[in-house]
This record gives C-alpha cells, sequence and structure tokens, in this order.
C-alpha cells in the first residue's frame, strides 16, 4: 500500500499551493497586477519559484511513484521526497530573498529527483527483464 508516497504526494502538492499564495500575496503587497508576471524583482523571484516548481513536479511525482511501485521501497522513496521538499522549501526562501541563494535547496531536491529517477528506471528495466526471463 503506497500510503508514505501518498503522504510525500499531498505535502509537495502544499508546498506548491503555499507558493502560490506567496505569488497572490506578493502581487497585492508589491502592486503587480494580474497577468503581469514582470517589473518588480521581488514579485519576479516569488513568482519563479512557484513556475521552477511546477517544472520539477513534473519529474518529481511520477519518479516518486515508479520508484516506489518497481522497487518496492516505499519508505526509501517517501525518505527521498521529503528530502525534496525540504530542499523546495530552503530554494522558496533563499531564491525570494535574493537569486543567488538558491543554489543549495536546488541542488538537494535536484538530488533527490535523479536518485528518484534512477532508482525507478532501474526498478523499470529490472521488471522488464524478470518479465521475459522469469526463472
Amino acid at each position: 500500500m503506497h500510503l508514505p508516497v501518498a503522504m510525500i504526494t499531498v505535502l509537495a502538492l502544499m508546498v506548491y499551493l503555499w507558493q502560490g499564495q506567496r505569488v497572490g500575496a506578493a502581487r497585492g503587497r508589491l502592486g503587480v497586477a494580474a497577468p503581469a508576471t514582470t517589473g518588480n524583482p521581488e514579485f519576479e523571484r516569488i513568482f519563479r519559484v512557484q513556475a521552477n516548481t511546477l517544472e520539477g513536479l513534473i519529474v518529481f511525482l511520477p519518479s516518486l511513484w515508479l520508484f516506489s511501485i518497481y522497487t518496492g521501497g516505499d519508505w526509501i522513496a517517501a525518505a527521498l521526497g521529503v528530502i525534496w521538499i525540504v530542499g523546495r522549501v530552503l530554494y522558496t526562501t533563499g531564491y525570494s530573498r535574493e537569486a543567488g541563494s538558491r543554489s543549495l535547496g536546488f541542488g538537494i531536491q535536484m538530488l533527490a529527483s535523479l536518485v528518484l529517477l534512477l532508482g525507478a528506471g532501474g526498478g523499470v528495466v529490472w521488471a522488464l527483464i524478470k518479465s521475459y526471463y522469469p526463472h
């Protein structure tokens, strides 16, 4: 039952919604009327954080689930998911202050995504091999 992975999925989506709320609040606080996405450097950084997280979710979520399903490592996948979430939170807080402060959080979440993706790929290949050579 992939409950730990389901919980990480919920938490990752909550991080994304939190970032969306930050974008909306920054629009009001900094006077950036929709649909504008430029014109205020602070707003642009906050907006970019949310957009970059959406881009990252496209790799992270399928990799998380495929890792869990094809390696049987629900708790390992969940632990890597926690690392990804911590990385995204560090990225959010760092990049929102200054663009140069995003590297640590970005690196942490990228490493977690890469491990999940490579593990998922290995698990899928192993399952494929076992399906053709079952003994």
